[in-house]
């Protein structure tokens, strides 16, 4: 892939992850991609679609602002900050997020996040 087919990748899976459309993400990955976030992988399309689904009735109010996006060949690093609602609670989460991802064929296969919530956000 060039880099802006992966950049338009990446911003089609935050809208997806935004509008809390599992069909929309899970049609990035290639048939046996996977998700891999702290404590959790989601391994092939149906898993992630299931995955997706259920955050989705789970949280609500998504909000990613995407701060920075590095590519080389077939992986892109991105960084951006994350915010969603719990629906139960109405806890407001927030984290500062980086994903690994991994292209092959044109499209993911690998989507592995670091992210952090303990590190206060900085004023700008």
């Amino acid at each position: 892939m060039n880099p802006e087919d992966i950049r338009i990748a990446i911003a089609q899976a935050r809208d997806a992850w935004i509008a809390r459309d599992a069909e929309a993400l899970a049609v990035l990955f290639a048939p046996d991609g996977e998700i891999i976030l702290p404590g959790q992988r989601w391994q092939g399309q149906e898993r992630i679609r299931q995955e997706v689904t259920h955050f989705a009735q789970q949280y609500s109010d998504v909000r990613i602002e995407i701060r920075q996006v590095v590519v080389e060949s077939d992986r892109a690093v991105v960084e951006w900050y994350y915010e969603d609602t719990e629906n139960a609670t109405g806890r407001r989460n927030k984290a500062d997020d980086v994903i690994v991802i991994n292209f092959q064929a044109g499209r993911i296969s690998r989507w592995r996040e670091y992210f952090d919530t303990e590190t206060p956000k900085l004023r700008t």
